[in-house]
């Protein structure tokens, strides 16, 4: 009942918010007399925030319509390359012939947000790099006659998509990936695919979530799975083509998101009326910017979920050697020839430091040459593939990686 009620209060504010916003703009408007009383632009403001907290965010788009090589501007087409129920594989593609650059496949989280969260890693990498992404669909738009998606699908669809962009490939994993990521190359190697990726760089993701327990870790350890079947898992109401479908709601993460820096969100939104307040346009794009996309937040289908929570965060199956795809073990060490290289946030709040690090004593074959880790001093999760950090420090060393191995 959770997500129908849910739904019914979204649908119960669209008058107020309406009004809200209309209010807005007319106490804004230049020809209208009270926009020069005293205290008028401050009510304007407020009714723009309640505006912006009560709206729905749609899946963003990438907007990544050009990029720059050489110092010359070149135009991007986003195309799709392959389709799934579950996910679609999107091309950057660049109306330019650069037929040296490595081809690298972005696994991006499906952990609540939209592919689009990686928008600044990709716009990063295009210049250099022929860019891949995986594009995750939300679960309540995916029918239930397509059948349900747990952790062994998603490797499933990592292997069909690495072998689909073929030998010489590099894969970049970040956040909750990492495992399923790492778990994918494991048996390609072991299958000694010819598709096995030429470079693997893990980011900021739990191998070993017994290492320094952040919040979200000790979350998972705090309660049984029938816990979080009974109170995480809920039912997707029509009109949704999902509609049936069992599911870990997108708001309830956000939730969880939001409450783990409450006090930096509430601070962030009333700057926003501030910066609304005395016109500060390009302070109110910076926070629209990032909250569109923060925002903006899809359903989880729940077999991945409860998978991801016992197998990963649980039981730690990956980092104690008994991680099975299918019944059959997964061997980090038959990784042998696919460069490694691991990235992490000093500050990181959502996979401590050391968690992602874990998986260089798993690839126990991959050689101390073809091998790198990087901890990143000052930055927390978001930080480590979004923002100056990530632009200046962090790719200049990821792409040194990918050409050199």
């Amino acid at each position: 009942m959770m997500y129908y009620t849910h739904e019914l209060s979204r649908l119960s504010l669209t008058p107020a918010r309406l009004l809200a916003g209309a209010q807005s703009r007319w106490l804004r408007h230049r020809l209208n007399p009270l926009s020069l009383m005293p205290g008028t632009r401050s009510i304007a403001s407020a009714l723009n925030v309640f505006e912006d907290l009560t709206k729905r965010y749609p899946k963003p788009a990438f907007n990544l319509d050009s990029t720059e090589c050489d110092g010359n501007t070149v135009l991007v087409n986003e195309t799709i390359v392959k389709r799934k129920p579950f996910c679609q594989l999107k091309h950057f593609q660049r109306e330019v012939e650069r037929p040296n650059d490595p081809k690298l496949l972005i696994v991006a989280p499906l952990s609540g947000h939209f592919a689009t969260l990686l928008k600044g890693t990709v716009e990063t990498l295009i210049p250099s790099h022929d860019v891949y992404i995986t594009d995750w669909r939300d679960a309540c738009n995916v029918p239930t006659s397509e059948g349900n998606f747990g952790l062994d699908d998603y490797i499933d669809y990592v292997i069909d998509f690495i072998a689909h962009l073929g030998p010489d490939t590099h894969v970049l994993a970040v956040c909750q990936p990492v495992v399923p990521v790492l778990a994918a190359t494991a048996l390609m190697a072991q299958d000694d695919h010819t598709a096995t990726p030429r470079s693997l760089t893990l980011m900021s993701g739990p191998v070993d979530g017994r290492v320094d327990p952040t919040e979200p870790c000790e979350l998972a350890t705090k309660h049984n799975l029938s816990w979080f079947r009974r109170n995480l898992i809920h039912t997707v109401p029509v009109p949704y083509a999902g509609a049936g479908r069992k599911v870990y709601p997108g708001f309830l993460q956000l939730t969880g998101f939001i409450n783990m820096n409450f006090d930096r969100h509430v601070d962030a939104y009333r700057g926003l009326f501030r910066s609304l307040r005395d016109e500060d346009e390009d302070e109110v794009s910076r926070h629209r910017e990032f909250y569109d996309e923060y925002l903006a937040v899809m359903d989880l289908p729940d077999a991945y979920y409860l998978d991801t929570i016992q197998r990963v965060f649980q039981e730690f199956h990956l980092a104690r050697g008994c991680f099975r795809h299918r019944g059959r073990l997964v061997d980090p060490a038959a990784i042998h020839k696919t460069a490694l290289m691991t990235i992490e946030g000093e500050k990181d709040d959502i996979s401590s430091p050391g968690q992602t690090r874990a998986a260089h004593d798993l690839c126990k074959n991959v050689p101390d040459s073809r091998r790198d880790h990087h901890l990143q001093p000052g930055v927390g999760h978001y930080g480590t593939f979004n923002g100056r950090r990530w632009r200046e420090e962090i790719a200049p060393r990821l792409q040194k990686f990918i050409r050199s191995a």
